[in-house]
């Protein structure tokens, strides 16, 4: 533990009990977009018959998502001759599974935005640009694995979730999380650390606690309590690791975590989270080969974001 956490553990024990932490979460309100997400697009997205009339017909019964879509292909293909004001053609652009994807992450993001009590001050924005980042690069990451085949979005969800116990801690306890976010920390671990020493609780546990509330899935609770320490997920570990290595990546590719400035880990020095030894075992040729496809995806990923956020 480095000695600014160390003097802050002894200056200032955690002030609250896990009762009063979970009291104060239990009255955090529930998010109607965590249990129904876009349910019309989503089913017509499952759908192998659907035509993309049919889906631009549903998004453009939501204005926020018609926004993102058309910032997000205008963004991404900046090379097009014409800019891109027709769902239709956006929806041929992008394709069904980043549309899905989108239509997973903006009601999530606009519910979060409007919890109350949050410190206004917290730079937002940067905090929900890391949270899609990691949920494009979690999914990208288990795409490069022969550990683990995906057929649903869990692993986007996860990525988009892994730092929901942030927001739920800014908005409990906006002074004492101000703090955290004011104090200067080396790593992820620290920043835990800080957490759980003026609160008593971390964002992961924060997050975990909350989203069991939401009654979502083992898997999901599980990989974001552990997202900082795969190696004690159990059974859910691939998820686990794969958000812990997508949360580095992202912030390589000059996305910060959001709130606390903590540097990022350089390339080489990927395979020593614990989470990519996880997914990618030591093996030089297998590290060589995943490091190539994700310094490839991170290429694009700054552009992406800019387009939906």
């Amino acid at each position: 533990m480095s000695s600014v956490v160390a003097n802050m553990s002894a200056a200032s024990p955690a002030s609250f009990t896990d009762a009063e932490i979970s009291r104060r979460i239990d009255a955090c309100p529930k998010l109607a977009s965590l249990s129904s997400i876009n349910r019309a697009l989503g089913e017509l997205l499952k759908s192998d018959q659907s035509i993309n009339s049919q889906i631009a017909e549903v998004i453009r019964r939501d204005p926020s998502l018609t926004a993102r879509l058309l910032r997000m292909v205008n963004s991404v293909f900046f090379d097009l001759t014409a800019k891109v004001n027709n769902i239709e053609e956006a929806v041929f652009y992008l394709g069904v599974r980043q549309i899905r994807e989108l239509s997973r992450a903006t009601p999530v993001i606009e519910e979060l935005e409007k919890m109350p009590n949050a410190p206004a001050h917290l730079p937002w924005r940067e905090l929900w640009k890391h949270s899609i980042g990691s949920a494009i690069m979690t999914r990208e990451i288990l795409a490069t694995t022969t550990t683990m085949l995906v057929d649903d979005d869990t692993d986007y969800i996860i990525g988009l979730l892994h730092n929901v116990g942030k927001v739920v801690l800014a908005t409990t306890f906006p002074e004492q999380f101000s703090t955290v976010v004011a104090t200067p920390a080396r790593n992820t671990m620290e920043i835990c650390a800080l957490e759980r020493a003026t609160i008593g609780w971390d964002h992961a546990r924060a997050g975990a606690y909350y989203l069991q509330r939401h009654r979502l899935a083992p898997e999901i609770v599980n990989a974001v309590l552990h997202h900082n320490d795969p190696e004690n997920a159990g059974e859910h570990a691939c998820y686990a690791a794969a958000v812990q290595v997508a949360d580095q990546l992202v912030r390589a590719a000059g996305i910060s975590g959001g709130f606390e400035q903590v540097e990022p880990m350089p390339e080489g020095a990927w395979p020593e989270l614990s989470g990519w030894g996880i997914l990618y075992g030591a093996g030089d040729k297998e590290n060589l080969i995943a490091r190539a496809a994700l310094a490839h995806s991170l290429q694009r990923l700054p552009m992406m974001l800019n387009g939906l956020v």
